[in-house]
């Protein structure tokens, strides 16, 4: 029987090939898409559950509230994993990972600048899943100057193999500092869907200020293993009695008050937990090991994955209801001869299986042969592997069945519904006109549509405003060179010689700038009371007298920078939210009193006055609002940024490299510059629109696919009314346009649905840019226009097509 299905199911298909081509078509074209998105957000879901302790693994987060700044740190105090694992039976261990930033490590008489470099504690590989192919896990980060390497780095640096990883182990590595590492392991390459991804660890106990015992400072991630069924949640509860403890005494000798004093004063000092898995998608913290993703995202490109199957199903749906009455007498035969009605559903749901397989197999082929493509155009590394098809195949399976069985449930109990002695007596009326079903479903689709095109054009508008934002600064034709630190005492004259070249306009030495990952946040307070409601907790940045003139920032009000003037060593400069912040109409002259040093300790603070106020100029995403800014002036040498204005830039690059080669032979100048620099930073977002667009594209193809054959079998259905109003005199004009009107009325309806819908749900996504476009009419209008445009010309070609056949061909057998 089931042979029986199958073979008369293929005979259909093959009688009726136009319209089994779109409905593969489409459907080969909706799963493709659905496919891909499906492994972006699998691989995005999928971070940090390598680890086989994923589930007990958490981060220790900090959260400070001081008068009315808000600050979110990843990182916490030095001597906290240690605290937390003596203190607390259900803490299984402990690890603390700092950064170490961009370091330059000898290779022969070559140094290479490695830049995935971190500290951490020997528990690191008991708490991470970390396999080490050579070296004990338990003892290799133990000693100081010891190193962990992985495979990458042990073929970069030892042209070693796999199986001489061995002989790497007991080597060593020499840094920019002349200090020696010896290798005490080889670990396999971190997975990439890893929140930090490190080729060397460095044993934590390498650097002194881990042992320091201060806790009103911020600098170490640490990671809670806790034991296996223990609740996370006991932690919490106890973390503020906890804080209180050890952080107490330094409070008080610090900020002359306890903390019950400073949480009556409005301001908080606070620990919390963020599971190892959430990190990725859902923390955007000062001090995280690398940047993260967007949980949002991930729920943006569901929603489209599961808009272009639906729309895909849709089509097959109505093209399969809008050939019903070609079906209708074989129907009818079928039932006089005996076929039962459940014998009819699983016919037809037989079809529907069958041409939902050939598409799903077609997509898996396009998912293979497009992901290439797809990598490239959303910055993955996505690939079907073994693991990957463990849960692929049981899905597609699945989409096989459930698609099928969805798209053609309908068209089953509709077709196996009529009444034989209707259907030869030629009574049924199965045209487009009445077929409510079929209207709700052509609404639907281009509601989706034109919802996506609203998304497209919003997208596109707010990342053009990010690129021609004014952002307080110019960004354009500087040239950045990084770690100019390696140049010690000779860093300010190489800035001096730099500035002396033909095509340099000026320069300015330090590492703060606006597109760098360099951040420091110093206490401020109004007044020698150092009260908390007046305090401000700014981004402080060290800079040269060259510096706002370099970068071409504006003055609002007073000075910049002299070096003529030495009273300027205890001058700062503020920007517009400072000053709003503090309150202050006229911030000249006004005194700030910051700790000594910059750290958390107010008792030896250090009086400064304001010389100037700049205008506010962005120096983190336009997610968020530009904060309080004090520069400082001093001498910092993490990069030297040049103005430049030449046009023969490559010329004048050979010139900067000399004269850096000429101050430091050994150590490779690297340079890049503020523009490239600043659209990294938005990579992720410009990602997202390039993804959007391109899918979107595909759901309105696929939507005109069915569009397209709903076009075609509603002239066909219409043939012999269209030959008799030819005959009549009706032009080719008037046919084509009977013929569509029908079509535009549903998507002018769909048009109605979806712009106040599409105007929402972006408005709700712009909410999180702070600085952000305003969704214009014209937008709006220009997404019903377009899904007008793209209707009428698909309807177009098959009414035209219609309405030009000779009526004598359809009226011949009157």
């Amino acid at each position: 029987m089931i042979r029986n299905y199958i073979k008369t199911a293929y005979r259909s298909l093959i009688k009726n090939k136009g319209f089994t081509v779109l409905n593969v078509l489409g459907l080969s074209l909706g799963l493709a898409s659905c496919l891909l998105i499906i492994l972006y957000v699998a691989d995005e879901l999928s971070y940090d559950r390598y680890n086989t302790k994923a589930d007990r693994i958490y981060r220790v987060n900090e959260d400070l509230k001081l008068g009315e700044n808000n600050v979110h740190y990843a990182v916490c105090m030095p001597p906290l994993a240690k605290t937390l694992k003596s203190d607390f039976t259900y803490v299984e261990n402990t690890v603390r990972i700092k950064n170490v930033g961009l370091r330059h490590v000898k290779k022969g008489t070559t140094n290479i600048l490695e830049n995935n470099i971190a500290f951490a504690d020997p528990s690191l590989f008991d708490v991470f899943t970390l396999p080490m192919i050579n070296g004990n896990p338990a003892s290799a980060l133990a000693e100081p100057n010891s190193v962990v390497i992985n495979e990458t780095i042990a073929k970069k640096y030892f042209n070693s193999t796999p199986g001489s990883y061995r002989d790497v182990v007991g080597k060593t590595l020499t840094f920019d500092d002349n200090t020696f590492y010896k290798v005490t392991g080889v670990i396999r390459d971190l997975p990439r869907q890893s929140h930090f991804n490190y080729d060397f660890f460095i044993s934590m106990s390498t650097f002194p200020d881990s042992r320091s015992t201060e806790w009103l400072r911020s600098d170490y991630n640490t990671y809670v293993l806790f034991k296996e069924a223990s609740d996370h949640k006991k932690l919490e509860t106890a973390l503020p009695a906890f804080l209180n403890k050890y952080s107490g005494a330094q409070m008080q000798s610090q900020l002359n008050m306890s903390m019950a004093a400073f949480e009556k004063g409005g301001s908080f000092f606070r620990l919390n937990l963020t599971p190892l898995t959430d990190i990725h998608l859902k923390s955007n913290r000062s001090g995280e090991l690398g940047p993260n993703g967007t949980v949002q995202y991930v729920y943006i490109f569901s929603a489209i994955a599961l808009f272009i199957l639906l729309i895909a199903c849709v089509n097959f749906m109505n093209l399969s209801t809008a050939r019903s009455s070609n079906r209708a007498r074989e129907v009818g035969v079928r039932k006089v001869l005996g076929s039962a009605k459940r014998h009819l559903i699983t016919q037809f749901l037989t079809e529907s299986i069958m041409v939902t397989f050939a598409a799903t197999v077609i997509a898996l082929f396009s998912t293979v042969a497009l992901l290439p493509a797809f990598n490239q155009l959303a910055g993955k590394e996505l690939s079907i592997s073994a693991q990957t098809l463990t849960w692929l195949i049981p899905a597609l399976l699945f989409i096989v069945l459930f698609v099928g069985a969805m798209a053609g449930s309908y068209p089953a109990f509709y077709l196996s519904s009529f009444q034989p002695i209707d259907v030869l007596k030629g009574k049924l009326s199965a045209g487009f006109k009445g077929a409510g079903l079929r209207s709700f479903l052509v609404v639907l689709q281009f509601s989706i549509s034109i919802f996506l095109i609203i998304g497209t054009l919003v997208i596109y508008n707010q990342l053009n405003y990010i690129q021609t934002k004014n952002l307080g600064y110019n960004r354009n034709q500087v040239l950045i060179v990084q770690n100019t630190f390696e140049l010690n005492n000779q860093a300010r004259v190489f800035k001096q010689e730099v500035k002396q070249l033909p095509g340099v306009i000026n320069a300015t030495l330090t590492g703060f700038l606006p597109t760098s990952n360099w951040k420091n946040t110093s206490i401020f307070f109004k007044d020698a009371a150092f009260d908390q409601k007046k305090a401000l907790f700014p981004q402080t940045w060290e800079i040269d007298e060259d510096y706002i003139k370099t970068l071409d920032m504006k003055m609002a009000l007073g000075r910049n920078f002299s070096s003529q003037m030495l009273t300027d060593s205890s001058g700062i400069i503020i920007n517009e939210s400072a000053a709003k912040f503090l309150g202050l109409k006229d911030p000249l002259n006004k005194p700030l009193y910051r700790s000594n040093g910059g750290k958390q300790d107010i008792s030896n603070s250090k009086e400064y006055h304001i010389i100037g106020v700049v205008k506010d100029f962005n120096f983190s995403s336009l997610r968020d609002v530009i904060s309080p800014v004090v520069l400082v002036l001093a001498q910092n040498k993490g990069a030297l940024s040049v103005r430049v204005n030449t046009t023969n830039l490559p010329f004048l690059l050979s010139q900067i490299k000399d004269k850096w080669k000429a101050l430091s032979p050994n150590i490779q100048m690297n340079f890049s510059f503020m523009d490239q620099d600043f659209d990294a930073s938005y990579r992720a977002e410009q990602r997202v629109g390039r993804i959007f667009i391109v899918f979107t594209s595909l759901a309105i193809i696929i939507a005109c696919l069915g569009l397209f054959g709903l076009a075609a079998y509603a002239a066909e259905q219409r043939t012999k009314e269209i030959g008799i109003r030819k005959i009549l005199g009706a032009s080719i004009t008037t046919i084509a346009g009977m013929l569509s009107i029908d079509f535009l009325k549903l998507v002018f309806i769909a048009i109605l649905i979806s712009l106040p819908a599409g105007w929402f749900l972006m408005n709700k996504w712009l909410q999180d840019f702070a600085y952000r476009v305003n969704i214009q009419w014209w937008v709006l209008v220009l997404a019903g226009f377009t899904a007008v445009l793209i209707a009428f010309i698909t309807i177009s070609f098959q009414s035209i097509k219609a309405a030009l056949s000779n009526p004598v061909n359809s009226l011949r057998s009157e």
